[in-house]
């Protein structure tokens, strides 16, 4: 990779779409409480470019690339689906939410450190609104 198309941010995720995170059992739930990454079946890095957002391991096809114009929305809280009995008492437990056109809702947990059950979340919806904003 050369120093023009380094990333701008680069880190470690976990994630799923809210499909994968739906059909999750009551036992995977509660196990959750004391593991988050239980729910998450999607590892891999996640590297945030000026033209694109790469989640490298996605799936069984490689790497989830985003373009700006594929991800629709951006959110940093917890839901129905991923509560804060889940991912603590901490904002930093929240998931980043990112609804993308490929491949729909797609919750992440990136920086994921599973003692303390924190993320880099925050600071990454700020970079994807900015880098969106950037695009526009």
């Amino acid at each position: 990779m050369s120093e023009i198309d380094a990333p701008l941010a680069q880190a470690p995720y976990i994630g799923c779409t809210t499909v994968e995170l739906r059909s999750r059992r009551r036992g995977d739930r509660i196990a959750a409480g004391v593991d988050q990454s239980v729910l998450f079946p999607r590892r891999g890095e996640v590297e945030l470019h000026a033209d694109r957002l790469v989640l490298r391991g996605w799936g069984d096809g490689g790497a989830l690339v985003l373009r700006p114009s594929d991800v629709t929305s951006v959110a940093n809280e917890y839901t129905e689906l991923y509560g804060r009995f889940v991912g603590g008492l901490l904002n930093a437990g929240r998931p980043l939410i990112l609804g993308t056109v490929p491949a729909g809702e797609i919750y992440l947990m990136i920086d994921h450190r599973t003692f303390m059950e924190t993320t880099d979340n925050r600071r990454w919806a700020k970079l994807i609104r900015k880098w969106l904003d950037d695009a526009a």
